[in-house]
């Protein structure tokens, strides 16, 4: 009992670790991306400071105070500091700790799911990589290739090794099949509308999705998606949040059903 309690922690910690990374890359990576787009597209050569997932260190947004190791502590740093920044007081976004929160209570589920092994770190990988793509999508409406395309291949190779629980064949085509679904989607719509309804991004994931969750969970995860994307669009609307566009991030709301197929399995037939 104790050590089942021990271990549930220790997944609970890690998760809080990788959480407060996540919270890196949502910030960092689309800012990588529009930096190395504005080099690429600009003819002058302008030095700038260094910036990656490394460089520089943690700071405050709005004073650039660099934190120092006791306020850069996943979650009892925020409460710590009742959410504000210590040098300026400046409020501190309750998505921090809320990112750190939902990738430790992942990888507690997973722990008590499959137990210490290459299994359960091989899903807390597929989870941290979906809590990122979401939130980046949320903010930017990207869902940058540095993390679908490995997404897919880490499907795959999983899924080579046994890791997955599926086997190499619905895994293969759960990523041939998610790519293709939304790419044809992505032709009808623009040859009937001259529109463009979603992003080259959301292929890739729902690829990388069908490569972890195989062929047969592709139309519960479609199904979910919409449905849920729907529901999200109203409620938005009816906050006054929707894009003045009615562009809506599709990218959360695939997550949100694979997450879903990962805990819980495929919608029972009669709900399809």
């Amino acid at each position: 009992m104790i050590e089942g309690v021990l271990a549930l922690g220790l997944a609970g910690l890690l998760g809080l670790m990788v959480g407060s990374f996540l919270n890196v890359v949502i910030h960092r990576l689309p800012l990588m991306l529009q930096a190395r787009w504005n080099a690429e597209t600009t003819a002058t050569s302008i030095e700038t400071p260094s910036f990656n997932l490394a460089v520089p260190r943690s700071h405050c947004p709005q004073c650039q105070h660099a934190l120092r190791w006791h306020e850069n502590i996943p979650l009892l740093s925020f409460i710590a500091l009742r959410g504000r920044c210590a040098h300026c007081r400046a409020q501190i976004s309750w998505r921090y700790p809320a990112i750190e929160l939902i990738t430790a209570g992942l990888f507690i589920g997973l722990m008590a799911k499959h137990g210490w092994g290459f299994e359960a770190l091989a899903w807390a990988g597929f989870s941290a990589a979906l809590v990122a793509l979401a939130a980046i999508d949320a903010d930017t409406r990207l869902l940058p290739d540095a993390i679908t395309q490995p997404l897919v291949w880490a499907g795959l190779l999983a899924s080579s090794v046994g890791l997955s629980g599926i086997g190499l064949n619905e895994s293969l085509w759960g990523a041939a099949g998610g790519y293709l679904f939304l790419w044809s989607v992505f032709w009808l719509f623009k040859a009937i509308t001259g529109k463009e309804g979603m992003g080259q991004g959301d292929f890739k994931l729902l690829a990388g999705l069908g490569a972890w969750l195989g062929w047969p969970a592709l139309l519960t995860l479609v199904l979910m998606a919409s449905l849920t994307g729907i529901l999200g669009g109203l409620i938005l609307k009816w906050r006054g949040r929707l894009h003045e566009n009615g562009e809506l991030a599709f990218g959360p709301y695939l997550v949100l059903a694979g997450l879903w197929v990962m805990a819980f399995g495929t919608l029972p037939w009669f709900l399809i």
